[in-house]
């Protein structure tokens, strides 16, 4: 008997999966627990293992996306009938489920007519494939797979880059072998409107989109389209408003100093000498000391910590802090739980591994997921201040800008000082103006005096 596969909710806002990969073919034996297929969510793109064993049959191929639960694969016994076992197991979807799919069904057909058409043309072998073997399979129908990266995949699929075509590094396709193999900008034809009718409206028109140039279009990403999504939502239906305060950070200026300083390398050679240069990965940058100035303040402000849901407010009881990071084409906020449990030290490590996960794409839904507040610093491009769009359902988000020396005035005079400035946008159905800014002030207390953030 067959056991069905359905597609799997890998994150808590998962809708929907894109197959990218199956790491197994079909008729192949898997075990529980197995890689079994790469899939795209709106989050991320990870592998996901067999909860069976048996002999594996397709049903979703791959390209296609599918929401979740609906069924991808079937794993039998294989005696034979596991293509009748397969269609007898799987349950009728419901109307509003199927239509995806049967869409992408559809829409995968016509290409594979026309390629098969233009192969018959052209002289190939029966089923419109080149006389010497299918693309991307050896000839004789051997079972070896292409071999390439998820990301390499995706760049393929969007540029309309044949993988068959490119050799891997290492023997893998990577990113850039795509981007080696990708046709010349001056390939693409120019999407300009020909000349039209004989009538001064067209004439204007065309002008218009000559005077544009060349127009390439860009297809969104399952995350970009996700982040375009919840951002539109949110300023459309979250009424927030923003606070905005100044930190005097001298004295984080010289903590920073003194822990920098005091860092070393866990085991220098007795060769080194004291020129030796200081082990920064454990230093805390002023975006960690923030981060830990936040998960305080939340602990004592719970409002600012919880989320607004189907006309409720919720409370959590773990402080999680969302730290926004620049990813390829996408912003992406990986989760620092716990985090007013951990050190300034586990902070600074587990910030960097995440950053430099996000960025090679091997960071996973779990460590994105779970957030209870977003910090979002632009600090680092100059920007004095700005103010980001809130993450539903959390209650705020916070935005941080450059740490720079202004003139500020002490007693009576005029002096030079580290100043930044922070910038607090809240949902108003959660937090009113007041408690809003005791949590903010609270956070300007723990960095002014940030000896309270190393206990």
């Amino acid at each position: 008997m067959a056991e069905i596969i359905v597609m799997p909710r890998l994150s808590d806002t998962m809708e929907e999966g894109t197959i990218l990969h199956w790491l197994k073919a079909e008729g192949e034996t898997v075990a529980r627990g197995e890689e079994l297929v790469e899939i795209e969510t709106d989050k991320a793109t990870m592998s996901y293992e067999s909860d069976q064993a048996g002999v594996l049959h397709l049903i979703a191929a791959e390209g296609d996306t599918l929401p979740v639960g609906q069924p991808i694969a079937s794993v039998g016994d294989g005696n034979g009938d596991g293509e009748g076992r397969q269609s007898d197991a799987v349950p009728a979807p419901a109307p509003a489920a199927s239509e995806a799919p049967a869409a992408t069904t559809q829409a995968t057909a016509a290409p594979s007519a026309a390629a098969a058409a233009s192969g018959q043309a052209a002289g190939t072998g029966q089923g419109g494939t080149p006389e010497g073997g299918t693309a991307g399979t050896p000839q004789g129908g051997t079972s070896e797979r292409l071999k390439a990266s998820p990301l390499a995949r995706r760049m393929a699929r969007e540029g309309g880059i044949d993988l068959a075509g490119l050799t891997g590094s290492g023997g893998r396709i990577v990113k850039a072998d795509v981007l080696g193999g990708a046709p010349a900008p001056g390939g693409a034809r120019p999407a300009v409107a020909t000349e039209g009718p004989v009538g001064t409206a067209p004439r204007a028109a065309d002008e218009i989109a000559r005077a544009k140039g060349e127009t390439r279009v860009i297809e969104l990403t399952r995350l970009q389209q996700t982040v375009a999504r919840r951002m539109a939502e949110s300023k459309a239906t979250i009424p927030e408003f923003t606070l905005q305060i100044e930190i005097d950070m001298q004295d984080c200026v010289a903590l920073r100093a003194q822990l920098k300083g005091i860092a070393s390398p866990s085991e220098a050679s007795e060769h080194a000498g004291p020129a030796s240069a200081p082990d920064d990965t454990a230093v805390p940058t002023f975006n960690d000391m923030v981060v830990k100035a936040v998960a305080l303040a939340l602990r004592e402000h719970p409002l600012a910590n919880g989320s607004y849901r189907d006309g409720k407010v919720q409370l959590h009881s773990r402080i999680n802090v969302g730290v926004a990071v620049a990813a390829e084409g996408a912003l992406v906020v990986p989760t620092v739980f716990d985090a007013e449990e951990k050190s300034l030290g586990e902070i600074a490590r587990e910030t960097r591994a995440l950053a430099a996960r996000v960025r090679d794409g091997s960071i996973t839904p779990p460590e994105l997921g779970g957030g209870t507040f977003t910090v979002s610093n632009l600090g680092m491009f100059g920007i004095s201040s700005f103010a980001a769009i809130i993450n539903p359902p959390q209650a705020a988000i916070l935005s941080v800008g450059a740490l720079a020396q202004r003139a500020v005035v002490r007693d009576g005079q005029i002096m030079a000082r580290h100043t930044m400035s922070l910038t607090l946008v809240s949902d108003h159905r959660i937090l009113y103006g007041a408690e809003a800014a005791r949590f903010l002030a609270r956070v300007r207390e723990l960095l002014e005096a940030p000896a309270a953030l190393t206990l």
